[in-house]
């Protein structure tokens, strides 16, 4: 069955995004500051008219000749500017008064203001009754919202005139913001395949510093990463070279034997030199094992440390007895939980325990100890709490000089005059995983067997 692929996400330019949330944001803000300005221009244009309405009723109030054509106190040009509809009623109903017969308002009995609907258009009314007459005064309400359009338009006019010098000065700003992500992407575009050099983090805004600083310290683990395996291969090559070369002579050696003893030498020193191949190309795939996983950043998980070490001595006891060792657990059954890598865990017990096999002499002892210790050492300043499983592997041994302590934890490396066989990879194997775990690796002198003690420190949970 086949998988379909799964389409890329389309691309969007973080700079038009930009500009277009920006000026998206002025004009919504010229909307709301023009809807702001229609609703607080109408409610001031009702309240001013409506007191130029109440105040022109009061001066009506006194009445009218019935001959007067137009009342002395409402003037031509209040009545052109306010567009004001004056209506005056006898107290029997009779009209004896109208400044527009085009309004021909209904007679309303509704005193103090009132809207009603005549001709099709709203008309906002105040009636005032005297003890002789009623007097209305009406205006039509669209005068009123075509002023409060006409200010909020006045208000948003400037802001809409200078939408396009706020669009260049947005792109302009937003351009210099961005010039320091384009400066870092020309820098690593100019640069080679191998160049994991840190990126200048100078001059950089405090939003893009971070991403900038993380790709440093990625630059950093896969440039270790990188010098790791180029002289893990150098090693690797320079190490093989030696048993290969062995393991060629041997062969010719055979090729060249002429009785069937001396084919038997010759066969026996060629299985052995090809244990020894398969033993060294075992323990460097051991190794770039653990430095994948330790490259990959894996999840720990909540392990039983005491379970591990008895599955281990479990296991590496035939050989122990085989060279003619004693060995003993000293720890808990079990309770020592720690987060770990379990077959990490369990090759470095391994290689500790067939290190201690190979340089005990026979009759010795080899003993694996676990035991619970503040995590700071004893002394230390940590939380209440804190503590760290403290497991060590140690025998009766030569041991090994504080001079050469740390050099053979160093991949290849064997102390000098050694005759048992082996790579040199052990130590560096148990280091490699200690650092995994972010374990504190030490050697030094068993005080109880007196030869070597290897201890590793692991944060219990």
């Amino acid at each position: 069955m086949t998988s379909r692929a799964v389409p890329p996400s389309p691309a969007f330019s973080l700079r038009l995004r930009l500009l277009a949330w920006l000026l998206g944001a002025v004009v919504l803000g010229a909307l709301v500051q023009a809807a702001l300005a229609y609703r607080t221009a109408l409610a001031e244009a009702d309240e001013i008219f409506d007191y130029h309405m109440q105040q022109t009723a009061l001066a009506l109030r006194a009445g009218l000749p019935a001959t007067l054509a137009r009342p002395p106190l409402v003037s031509e040009a209040q009545a052109e500017n306010f567009e004001f509809v004056v209506q005056i009623w006898s107290s029997d109903g009779v009209r004896i008064f109208e400044s527009a017969e085009r309004a021909a308002l209904p007679q309303r009995a509704v005193l103090g203001f009132s809207e009603v609907v005549a001709h099709g258009s709203r008309y906002r009314v105040y009636s005032l009754a005297t003890r002789t007459q009623v007097v209305q005064v009406a205006q039509d309400l669209r005068v009123r919202h075509q002023m409060a359009r006409t200010l909020a338009l006045r208000t948003v006019l400037p802001t809409l005139l200078m939408a396009p010098l706020l669009a260049l000065v947005v792109g302009w700003v937003v351009s210099r913001s961005l010039a320091p992500v384009a400066r870092v992407s020309a820098q690593l575009a100019r640069r080679a395949g191998d160049d994991l050099d840190t990126v200048d983090e100078s001059q950089l805004p405090d939003e893009v510093r971070p991403l900038v600083h993380e790709l440093n310290g990625l630059f950093g683990r896969v440039r270790a990463v990188l010098q790791a395996q180029q002289h893990f291969v150098a090693d690797a090559a320079h190490e093989l070279r030696s048993p290969l070369a062995a393991l060629k002579l041997q062969a010719e050696v055979l090729r060249r034997a002429r009785d069937d003893a001396a084919q038997e030498r010759a066969l026996e020193r060629l299985d052995a030199g090809i244990d020894r191949a398969t033993r060294l190309i075992e323990q460097l795939m051991v190794l770039a094992r653990q430095q994948a996983q330790a490259a990959r950043g894996e999840p720990a998980q909540t392990l039983d440390l005491a379970t591990l070490a008895h599955e281990a001595l479990a296991e590496a006891a035939p050989a122990l007895s085989a060279a003619g060792l004693t060995a003993a657990y000293d720890g808990p059954a079990d309770g020592a939980r720690i987060h770990g890598h379990a077959e990490a865990l369990r090759i470095a017990l391994r290689n500790l325990l067939d290190n201690a096999a190979k340089y005990t002499p026979r009759g010795g002892q080899v003993v694996l100890r676990l035991q619970r210790e503040p995590l700071g050492g004893s002394g230390g300043s940590q939380a209440t709490g804190a503590a760290a499983w403290l497991l060590s592997v140690e025998d009766s041994g030569p041991g090994i000089d504080e001079a050469q302590r740390e050099r053979v934890l160093d991949r290849f490396y064997r102390v000098p005059g050694t005759e048992a066989p082996g790579s040199g990879l052990g130590l560096s194997i148990v280091a490699a995983i200690a650092e995994l775990h972010a374990a504190r690796l030490t050697l030094g002198r068993s005080e109880a067997l007196g030869g070597l003690a290897v201890r590793v420190r692991l944060v219990a949970v």
